[in-house]
């Protein structure tokens, strides 16, 4: 995977759950929740489609913390702004992601995430998994987000589908 150098705050955060900076002590309808989930997929999506990532860097709150381990730790909105500007080209990509499953719990959402591209040739998608851990601010933001997956087997799946689209001409 080659993808730009990007500069994020790396300092070591230990055992600090980093939502509790910016978490907002209050009750949210589980209905309201699973709509903003559904737009941040959404939006993802149109993203991914068109190049333009503001609209889903816009579901994040100012002061929000986004931890990207293969990046470091983003904070407020417009350093995600920068960071998925910076990572994507704001160019169309074919790498989708699709919400396979999720709990919520309040404002607390766990999301188990396929991210894939199709096989030029037809066969099974190319994709890593990956857990995101969301924190919901209301109004159909974000505070926080946490990324985990297996950064190399990424790497490994965007290669191999590099290939394979080289292959198919």
């Amino acid at each position: 995977m080659n993808t730009p150098a990007f500069t994020a705050e790396t300092s070591e955060r230990g055992y600090r759950f980093l939502a509790a900076e910016v978490r907002r002590p209050q009750q949210f309808p589980r209905e309201e929740v699973e709509a903003a989930l559904a737009r941040y997929f959404a939006l993802a999506g149109e993203a991914a489609e068109t190049g333009d990532w503001n609209a889903w860097a816009d579901l994040f709150t100012e002061d929000a913390v986004y931890i990207e381990h293969a990046f470091g730790i983003l904070r407020g909105r417009e350093g995600i702004r920068a960071w998925v500007t910076a990572v994507t080209g704001a160019k169309p990509t074919d790498l989708r992601m699709t919400d396979e499953w999720h709990v919520i719990d309040n404002d607390l959402c766990i999301v188990y995430a396929s991210n894939w591209r199709a096989d030029p040739a037809g066969g099974d998608p190319y994709q890593f998994n990956a857990v995101a851990m969301l924190c919901y601010a209301g109004n159909g933001q974000w505070c926080y987000e946490e990324d985990v997956y297996n950064a190399l087997e990424a790497q490994q799946v965007m290669q191999a589908h590099a290939a394979a689209k080289s292959a198919a001409g």
